[in-house]
């Protein structure tokens, strides 16, 4: 009978290891290579259901980037197709007096017509006219075109709904007198300039003295934004306050001038063919008419916002200044009210509506330290300075993204032979 198998160990022999293989370790040598991946996104691609506005998305990769050092916006196409005054900007409106209305009793002269609009304006001479221009972007002349239109409007509306309260009373004496007005084509004595050469507005009237109300724009501009529901400006603004801003005007009221025998005149030329710069003369057959005029203290501002700042979520690196805020906060601290990594990149604006612009090369760009593992999707925000998103309404644009993605890759020499050389 055969006996237990019994294995014995001899422990105090040596180990021993075979180090000989085909296959060695190779150490990382911690070699890289910078690769560049470059993505093109169109503002039509997005999910219009869920993103209705183009000013703010979110869009999927074709692939995920990955080991990704930089990222850098390299060109961009954008459309003009902005609006200067709108009511997101709060520059739509403007209020003035008709302070010293002409009254035909003191210069001993009768007529109908002058003297019921002489009443008119007398009972509304403490009530402000408010007008509102349409909404867009305006060059010099149409912007004073728009302002002498919606002046003398406002005035005529007021005459004719005083008339119409007359006629009310005694149709026979005040129907006709409505009729002329109404034929003479109401109101019509405002005249509103811009001289080319000092780049200011003039507001001008022929017979009547005015007032133009811009102490009353900071409280009618804050009543008619909190009846606005859309989306606004986020930041104080101190600068863009109103239209009354956009024209050069302060916020002061400005009482009109008027000389006995004077009328302003631009001497560098005609502002109408043929009037040898005397732009506002008074009305002719009426006895003792001087005209009223004022000068813009600023030029004429019509530009609208100068940059587009780009926000995509993870790839902000911009620090950005706030406008001043006296709060509590900046009294009682020492510290900035500015935003750290508030956006992507910085797009100047470099025409005006209506346009498409094109240009390269943001300097700005987003460094991962060690490198991001993986970029899939962007949510992407363009606004102005102040917060407001930038509305493109049906306009597409596009843009290119560039990203500086890291791969593990051991150095090669090549040697490289000139060919065709003797």
């Amino acid at each position: 009978m055969s006996g237990p198998l019994n294995f014995i160990s001899d422990i105090s022999s040596p180990k021993v290891y075979n180090v000989n293989t085909n296959h060695p370790i190779i150490p990382n040598s911690q070699e890289m290579i910078i690769y560049r991946k470059y993505i093109s996104i169109h503002s039509e691609d997005r999910d219009i259901l869920k993103h209705p506005n183009s000013n703010q998305f979110e869009i999927e990769l074709p692939e995920d980037i990955l080991n990704v050092l930089t990222v850098r916006l390299t060109n961009w196409s954008f459309p003009a197709n902005y609006n200067t005054f709108s009511q997101l900007n709060s520059n739509l409106t403007m209020t003035f007096k008709i302070s010293s209305p002409y009254n035909p009793g003191d210069n001993a002269y009768t007529d109908p017509l002058l003297n019921i609009i002489f009443e008119a304006l007398f009972y509304s001479k403490d009530e402000n006219y408010i007008i509102i221009i349409e909404t867009g972007f305006y060059n010099p002349q149409q912007m004073v075109t728009e302002l002498t239109n919606k002046f003398n409007e406002a005035v005529t509306l007021r005459i004719q709904k005083y008339l119409q309260s007359k006629v009310l009373i005694d149709p026979v004496t005040y129907q006709p007198i409505l009729n002329q007005f109404i034929a003479n084509g109401g109101y019509s004595n405002f005249i509103i300039v811009y001289n080319t050469v000092n780049q200011k507005i003039w507001f001008g009237n022929r017979i009547d003295g005015f007032t133009l109300t811009n102490e009353t724009q900071l409280a009618k501009s804050a009543l008619i934004d909190n009846l606005y529901c859309g989306a606004k400006s986020q930041l104080p603004d101190f600068s863009d306050w109103g239209l009354p801003g956009n024209l050069g005007l302060t916020k002061c009221d400005m009482i009109s001038l008027s000389e006995t025998g004077y009328t302003p005149r631009f001497y560098y030329g005609d502002v109408t063919p043929g009037d040898s710069g005397y732009w506002l003369l008074p009305v002719p057959g009426v006895p003792g008419c001087n005209v009223h005029y004022l000068q813009s203290p600023f030029k004429i501002n019509l530009m609208g916002n100068a940059y587009i700042y780009m926000e995509i979520d993870g790839l902000n690196c911009i620090d950005e200044t706030s406008p001043y805020n006296l709060s509590k906060f900046t009294v009682q601290t020492n510290q900035t009210n500015g935003v750290c990594n508030s956006a992507f990149a910085k797009i100047a604006v470099p025409t005006t509506p209506i346009s498409q612009w094109f240009d390269r090369d943001q300097i700005p760009y987003k460094l991962f330290m060690p490198p991001a593992e993986r970029i899939r999707k962007l949510k992407i925000k363009l606004r102005y300075h102040n917060g407001e998103l930038v509305d493109f309404g049906v306009f597409n644009y596009s843009f290119t993204l560039e990203f500086s993605t890291t791969q593990p890759q051991i150095e090669r020499k090549y040697n490289a032979w000139a060919t065709g050389l003797r």
